[in-house]
């Protein structure tokens, strides 16, 4: 008898019928991706290390919010203290406050922000030539301004003596309003400069999504006699409506997480305003200035990112019930 040819492993693999296991097959997937993409995986490397350096690795120091922290313990070798630094924030006097004026507020950027933004991409679809161009750099200036700059500048506008609104209201013969000790104006005050600093880049990708849009629709639509109005009631906001939702998801997320800069910065951080200005950041910034409660201000930042994500969980949960298609995941 002659000597018995070696057997492949492959070969035993397959007239056995059995398969590899799910694990080794995802892995060899994955690895197949990674190789077949390495240029696009290269190019994104250093977004993905900064994403990693300031966002992942620091999360390592949410324990405080668990933790009694002692500089000379150190971070791990702190005690544990359950969840008694949550306490802060609810038994805090001005708890109400704080978290019913950083919903309200959040509540109100983004509905004015997605109404405005939609309104001024639809008339921006309208134009054509360099007047886009224009526009949207116009627009968009005001998203790159510190809101350190924005402070000032809204110091420039709002100071008693000589600010340009009370100099405007004295050409008028109207008495001059010391609006950083009043707490009305500021209820309009943040949201327009809000909508101010913000609506350019909300205005670019609903642009962008109206660019995108098929023109054989409104070539279509021009045929059989519709209105400019008609073709964007009827076609390009029902087009729209898979962003505008994603948006809005995304939007959710930050709903009990305000917009620190824009609510200290522009109100100069004055008490007798905090009525209609103080949000959940700014309050907890000031008890961690003034308090060095670094334990506390861990656990109402590990509180609004637990609550952003179930925010925006539910959301696209319901979102995806009603139309699977317009859901985020």
């Amino acid at each position: 008898m002659g000597k018995p040819e070696p057997v492949k492993l492959g070969a035993i693999h397959k007239g056995t019928g059995h398969k590899q296991p799910a694990v080794l097959r995802w892995i060899t997937s994955e690895f197949r991706h990674l190789r077949k993409n390495r240029e696009l995986l290269l190019l994104a490397l250093p977004g993905i290390l900064f994403k990693l350096v300031i966002a992942y690795f620091p999360m390592v120091g949410l324990i405080l919010a668990f933790k009694y922290f002692r500089y000379d313990q150190g971070i791990f070798g702190s005690k544990w203290v359950g969840l008694q630094n949550f306490e802060f924030l609810f038994k805090a006097q001005d708890a109400f406050r704080i978290i019913r004026n950083t919903l309200l507020y959040n509540f109100s950027y983004i509905i004015l922000g997605t109404v405005a933004a939609l309104l001024l991409a639809l008339l921006l679809g309208e134009l054509s030539g360099r007047l886009v161009k224009v526009y949207q750099t116009t627009m968009f200036l005001p998203f790159f301004i510190s809101m350190v700059i924005v402070g000032y500048v809204g110091n420039a506008f709002l100071d008693f003596q000589n600010g340009y609104l009370n100099t405007l209201l004295g050409y008028l013969g109207v008495e001059p309003h010391n609006w950083y000790l009043e707490t009305a104006p500021w209820i309009f005050i943040l949201p327009l400069v809000s909508l101010w600093k913000g609506i350019g880049f909300s205005t670019l990708i609903y642009y962008a999504g109206i660019t995108g849009i098929n023109p054989d629709y409104y070539e279509a639509a021009t045929l059989d006699g519709a209105t400019r109005v008609q073709m964007m009631r009827r076609i390009t906001l029902p087009l729209l409506k898979p962003l505008i939702i994603i948006l809005f998801i995304l939007g959710l997320g930050n709903i009990i997480r305000g917009d620190f800069g824009l609510h200290y910065f522009l109100p100069n951080n004055v008490g007798p305003n905090f009525p209609t200005t103080d949000i959940i950041d700014t309050y907890v910034y000031r008890a961690l200035t003034k308090l060095g409660d670094i334990n506390s201000a861990a656990a109402v930042g590990f509180l609004q990112s637990v609550v952003g994500l179930i925010t925006v969980v539910t959301a696209n949960y319901v979102v995806r019930r009603i139309d699977n298609d317009s859901a985020l995941f």
